[in-house]
């Protein structure tokens, strides 16, 4: 069992930073993959990123790319995104997610056992 918990939400100015974090219980976190996902009002949970278990692999949507970076510390049970360049667009609730898939890029929701709550982040134009 592994339960997840995320922080470092808030609002912030388009162009502006934010850093997402999230943190996990259970001794075996470190055998799973972790992803980000992202809901804005009205529109489907999509991906945003995702890291391997051993961290030496990382995905990102196409949206993404050059602006986040997801990134993890096994020894503290915690996955980080850190946002750069902000846009409203990027405006959604961000949930991370455990997956015990070892195969493939885990950018999929089917393939997450154990989600939080999520964090509002809110991008001001």
């Amino acid at each position: 069992q592994v339960q997840l918990v995320e922080s470092g939400g808030g609002l912030v100015q388009a162009g502006g930073s934010l850093r997402l974090s999230c943190a996990a219980s259970g001794r075996t976190f470190s055998r799973y993959a972790v992803g980000w996902f992202r809901q804005a009002p009205g529109k489907d949970r999509e991906f945003v990123a995702a890291i391997s278990w051993s961290g030496g692999s990382t995905y990102y949507t196409d949206s993404v790319k050059g602006r986040f970076t997801i990134s993890r510390d096994n020894a503290k049970n915690t996955v980080d995104l850190q946002l750069n360049s902000l846009k409203p667009e990027d405006t959604a609730v961000y949930y991370c997610a455990a997956s015990s898939v070892v195969a493939g890029t885990p950018n999929r929701i089917f393939q997450y056992d154990y989600w939080g709550q999520g964090t509002q982040v809110t991008v001001s134009s």
